[in-house]
């Protein structure tokens, strides 16, 4: 494999230095995160040598910087190979666990599975980890037959059992086994509400709709003033959200929304945690059609349960955390998730680029790492060469520029003419990031070299006044923008008319919670009167449930939105990627 150093013409030059000192280098390489810089001072002592008593470590550690890289074949055939030649290492419990999940990350799910059986628990593993690893991955399969065969394989594994009994819930009514559900669930003892749609599925129609909103209203603290309150976004959203149910009412789809303050404030957490659970206790919610919300993780878990139990629908409108869906079938993301998000910018850069080198740049936050290791996965699949792939934080950002945009040759007006990575060797630069320290560097990199790179990004970079809005277009950048609205439709013209009469003023910001709010709503009042209460199941028949701001919601059995548009601007406007 040709790593991202060799193509930027990096080398590190080995100097004689003894073998302890040159792994206590590379593991300082590996501990600071410095994953390219660790593989290459690990790769001198991968080979067995009587003075080298590292080869082992540095194998082990060598696949693990690979790992982190997402470089999973390397780590694999690493792993494979210190098994081969190191078979009674005592590591190797450890060298299993990590083959388990490079196996289960590249779906071979079986032959994770047989890793497993290798694995003996021990302080660092023990069995709720494995557990963990299994139900991670096993849930996401959602072909029950695939399940099938695996507990024909493992009878007494119950991650295979839960991941089972819940693919088979997932299908539409018509499809179940319920001879097989039934077996499952008496097998391991499950829970049989949990897992048991037959209530679900059949449509359910009512007039009104009691739609429950969630949401950190903060009453207590509102000031009756036009300044902007800590809490605006959440105001805006439910109010884009009252517009369109009135709207709705006038049509004669009606909508009774009914807003629960959850009190939630960053610094009494506890406190917001007893409010929930007030709220979750009384009769009115326990007979509401849909829940909208919570919009924080530590809320999250309590609405789940308290959503299975009841079985009635909750869906975010604009979270993209899959951890919302948690195993609960009756949980929505109204936007596609952080990894859906990936795996579709991947496919729009292997169609849309002739040049399959391509870099990977995300942030230091969660989701951004999420994101750029589910679009290096698919990247990969659909054949896109990924020559470097690195986390950016505030204090290492800098090095953006240093790897992209440093000249090696001038011309005679001194402007840079070639640069230690190549004009024209990459296509793309995938970058998962809405921090205005990383994209900027790239933008500002990009626009130094001159050459035909490709950019996608966030619609959120669109907020940033620094950056003139002309670059983008000059530069062909290229946005994730899950809540494009063509300006010139009539439905958005009617909102923006609707909302001036009623406030004076309309958001200038590209990222308008109030029009997120008015569309989440407008979509969801729809698909309440065409599919009833439990509309996921039609939605998932029929495909495409256009919006009226957006493009629409394409539910799967992944219960995300899996239309994801893509936005360029073109003569100063933006425009959708077909």
């Amino acid at each position: 494999m040709v790593f991202c150093v060799l193509l930027l013409g990096l080398s590190l030059t080995s100097s004689a230095q003894d073998p302890k000192r040159q792994y206590k280098n590379a593991r300082e390489f590996f501990m600071s995160g410095k994953y390219n810089l660790a593989m290459e001072s690990f790769k001198p002592l991968l080979a067995y040598d009587k003075n080298n008593p590292y080869s082992e470590y540095a194998s082990f550690y060598y696949a693990q910087s690979a790992l982190r890289l997402n470089y999973y074949a390397v780590a694999k055939d690493m792993l494979l190979q210190i098994k081969k030649l190191y078979p009674s290492w005592d590591q190797l419990n450890e060298v299993n666990f990590w083959l388990a999940k490079i196996y289960f990350e590249q779906r071979e799910y079986f032959q994770g599975m047989y890793i497993l059986q290798e694995v003996k628990q021990e302080d660092f593993i023990d069995a709720e980890q494995m557990a963990k690893m299994k139900r991670r991955y096993l849930t996401q399969i959602s072909d029950p037959e695939i399940l099938n065969m695996m507990w024909e394989e493992y009878p007494e594994d119950a991650e295979v059992g839960k991941s089972l009994a819940l693919a088979i819930s997932k299908q539409p009514y018509a499809q179940q086994d319920k001879i097989m559900l039934d077996s499952v669930i008496n097998h391991f003892s499950l829970s049989r509400e949990q897992f048991s749609s037959a209530s679900t599925s059949l449509p359910v129609f009512k007039d009104p709709y009691n739609v429950s909103v969630l949401f950190p209203f903060l009453v207590a603290n509102l000031e009756p003033s036009p300044s902007k309150k800590q809490n605006q976004l959440v105001l805006d959203l439910y109010e884009g959200m009252r517009i369109a149910s009135d709207t709705l009412n006038k049509k004669g789809i009606h909508i009774n929304l009914l807003a629960y303050d959850t009190e939630r404030n960053p610094g009494e957490l506890e406190k917001s945690k007893t409010v929930m659970k007030n709220l979750l206790n009384t009769e009115e919610l326990k007979n509401t059609d849909l829940i909208v919300g919570p919009l924080f993780p530590e809320e999250t878990k309590l609405v789940q349960e308290f959503s299975e139990k009841y079985q009635i629908n909750m869906i975010n409108p604009v979270s993209y955390n899959s951890d919302y869906l948690g195993q609960n079938p009756f949980a929505l993301l109204f936007q596609p998730s952080l990894e859906t998000m990936g795996v579709k910018s991947a496919e729009l850069l292997c169609a849309r680029t002739k040049n399959k080198n391509c870099i990977v740049m995300y942030g230091d936050k969660p989701k951004d790492s999420i994101m750029a290791a589910n679009f290096s996965s698919r990247a990969k699949e659909l054949g896109l060469n990924i020559v470097w792939t690195e986390e950016f934080s505030k204090e290492t950002a800098s090095r953006i520029i240093s790897i992209l945009a440093t000249p090696t040759e001038f011309d005679e007006f001194k402007n840079p003419k070639q640069f230690q990575l190549a004009i024209d060797s990459i296509g793309s630069i995938f970058v998962a990031s809405d921090d205005p320290l990383v994209y900027t560097k790239v933008i500002s990199s990009v626009e130094t070299r001159g050459d035909s790179v490709l950019i996608v990004g966030s619609e959120s970079w669109l907020d940033n006044t620094s950056v003139d809005l002309t670059k983008y277009e000059r530069l062909h950048v290229m946005f994730l923008a899950p809540t494009y609205t063509p300006l010139r439709q009539p439905s958005f013209v009617d909102f923006r008319r609707k909302f001036i009469k009623t406030h004076g003023s309309f958001p200038s910001q590209y990222m308008n919670y109030s029009k997120l709010g008015y569309d989440f709503m407008m979509f969801t009042g729809h698909a309440l009167q065409k599919y009833g209460v439990y509309f996921q199941e039609g939605l998932i028949r029929d495909g495409l449930l256009p919006g009226w701001l957006t493009k629409g919601y394409r539910l799967t059995n992944h219960r995300d939105n899996q239309e994801v548009p893509f936005i360029y601007f073109h003569h100063g406007e933006l425009n959708s990627i077909e």
